[in-house]
């Protein structure tokens, strides 16, 4: 399974539902995350891809798409 895969995977999870966004389109605007739901979100690519994310680096920003998330722990990984 693709990184984008388990990032969706995750997120899925995380939000309950079962979409698939587009790889830039926004995953607060499009209601998948919301501030409460960014830690859980967080929490979840930590473990499924054995980083540590620091607090902060919890904002909407870093997060907000599928290609922001995949390079975020791309380099996290590496």
């Amino acid at each position: 399974m693709g990184q984008e895969a388990r990032i969706l995977k995750v997120l899925q999870r995380v939000s309950g539902k079962d979409l698939a966004p587009a790889a830039d389109e926004s995953l607060f605007a499009s209601g998948l995350l919301d501030s409460f739901a960014l830690t859980d979100f967080v929490a979840g690519l930590e473990e499924e891809f054995g980083v540590s994310i620091p607090d902060s680096d919890l904002s909407a920003r870093k997060f907000d798409t599928i290609e922001k998330v995949d390079s975020y722990i791309a380099q996290k990984s590496a």
